[in-house]
This record gives C-alpha cells, sequence and structure tokens, in this order.
C-alpha cells in the first residue's frame, strides 16, 4: 500500500459544514485527526480561517495547518477537501468541484442546508463515490450523480422522480431480487 500511496492522490478528509461550522456530511480518510475532539478542533480551525475569505464564486486553495484545504461556499453551506501538503492543489480543487457539482445536481441546484439534511444518504454517497479510502476514484459530477442515482434499466433516472418513488423502486427490486 506504501507505494499507491505514494503514486496516487490522496485525500485526507472531505467537509461539508454549515454557515457556523457545524457538521453536515463529513468522512475522514487518515489517522492524522485520531479522535472524534481532533477531528472537530480542525473542522473549526479551518471553519474560522476561512470564514471571512469570498470562496464563492470559485475555488479557493489555502495551506492550514501543514495541510493544503481546497474550498468553496454556497448558501449556507461551506465544502473543504483536505490534502497533505505535498498533494498537487489542482487535483484537490477537482474533486472539490466534482463534490459541489454532484451535491448541486443531487440537490436540482436547491444547495442549502435543509435540502442537504434532507438528502443525507444521497451526499454520502456522492462521496463514497468519489474517494474509497484517501484515493480519488472519480472527479466526474455526471458519472458520479448516476451511480448514486442507482440509473439502471428498470430504474428511471433520479431526475425524472421523486426521492419517495426511488427509494420505492429500490424496495421493489430488492424484493425482487431476495425472491428469485
Amino acid at each position: 500500500m506504501g507505494n499507491v500511496e505514494k503514486s496516487c492522490p490522496v485525500v485526507k478528509n472531505i467537509l461539508l459544514l454549515d454557515s457556523e461550522g457545524k457538521r453536515v456530511a463529513v468522512k475522514y480518510y487518515t489517522d492524522d485527526w485520531d479522535i472524534l475532539a481532533s477531528k472537530l478542533a480542525f473542522e473549526k480551525s479551518i471553519f474560522t480561517k476561512t470564514q471571512r475569505s469570498n470562496a464563492l464564486a470559485e475555488v479557493e486553495i489555502g495551506m492550514f495547518d501543514g495541510y493544503i484545504v481546497v474550498y468553496k461556499f454556497i448558501s449556507d453551506l461551506h465544502f473543504f477537501v483536505t490534502g497533505g501538503e505535498n498533494e498537487n492543489d489542482l487535483i484537490l480543487a477537482t474533486v472539490l468541484q466534482g463534490f459541489f457539482d454532484g451535491v448541486s445536481t443531487l440537490l436540482r441546484n436547491n444547495v442549502e442546508k435543509r435540502t442537504a439534511l434532507e438528502n443525507l444518504d444521497l451526499i454520502l454517497l456522492c462521496i463514497d463515490e468519489m474517494v474509497d479510502g484517501g484515493i480519488v476514484l472519480e472527479t466526474e459530477p455526471s458519472l458520479i450523480t448516476g451511480r448514486v442515482s442507482m440509473r439502471g434499466s428498470d430504474i428511471e433516472p433520479l431526475g425524472e422522480q421523486t426521492i419517495s418513488q426511488a427509494f420505492a423502486m429500490a424496495r421493489e427490486h430488492l424484493a425482487r431480487s431476495l425472491l428469485n
């Protein structure tokens, strides 16, 4: 695994915080922050240091606490991706933009805390489709949202169905597969 870590970009964490710095969705991939208190302290630190930034239009890149942090804000949500100090900041920015665009698509451009919390499962799936164990798997928003929305032969695309319809269809599909 040591060679993989040296040759592949490694994401330390992906954070989605609200306008007060509180967690909406977070995923840590390394042991740099081994306990909850250190994770919360890191989140508070980068939130405080980026709070006055104007990261609304474009991705911003900064060095905080020895880590490269890329971030972007919209409405009452703050998106962050963290990498090591020697990580390629352009790759981290691409991961952030893929996450941001994927969430925007999944939330039908209604990117705000309330909608994010109502669709937290989709946001967490989005993160899982992008990064696994810190290794970047995918950054293309259309591919990420396609996987998240479970496009398949007998399932409509997410844009053409409500979430409750999607869950009903998934339950029905699971029941059929268990009976066969």
